[in-house]
């Protein structure tokens, strides 16, 4: 599981925005996974167990902090930069502000769907609900998204991705 490291990371940047707490919300995910491994290794796909688990211990950290603690500005380093979907700092810092206005089951939503590439299906598996609810989840967040002051201000006229018809969900 530790070669998967890099992805763990980049899914939880993507849940929190900053890149030390991705760190800590990755590793506590391998200690879960290390310590319930007979569990993990049962499962049909280990991977999305410990995806699973980051996004339960990304929950867990959000709700504890909500009341105790306002994150600042969120931080424009991303941990893999050939895997940065922005092409500039500029964007990439907008688009980071955007995603930290979301409310946290739209922003998971969005890094699963179009940060991680998965499926409508996976993403649900994942979140604990249906696939309906993932969609309508994604078509609120990329509204918020697309109506996003600070995403206008970039000059990027479509921030969000957009599937096409008849694609694959």
């Amino acid at each position: 599981m530790t070669s998967r490291w890099a992805g763990l990371v980049r899914l939880a940047f993507g849940l929190t925005g900053d890149r030390w707490l991705a760190e800590d919300l990755a590793q506590t995910a391998l200690v879960s996974a290390y310590a319930s491994w007979w569990r993990v290794r049962r499962a049909d796909d280990p991977d999305a167990y410990v995806r699973r688990i980051l996004i339960n211990a990304s929950k867990s950290r959000w709700r504890r902090s909500r009341a105790a603690e306002q994150h600042g500005e969120p931080l424009a380093e991303v941990p893999d930069p050939a895997a940065d979907p922005a092409a500039t700092v500029g964007e990439r810092s907008a688009l980071l502000k955007a995603l930290g206005a979301l409310p946290p089951r739209q922003r998971a939503v969005v890094v699963l769907r179009y940060w991680e590439d998965l499926s409508d299906a996976q993403a649900a598996a994942l979140l604990g609900c249906s696939a309906s609810t993932v969609r309508s989840q994604a078509a609120r967040a990329l509204a918020k998204l697309r109506a996003s002051g600070a995403l206008a201000d970039t000059g990027t006229d479509d921030a969000a991705p957009r599937r096409q018809a008849g694609g694959p969900r």
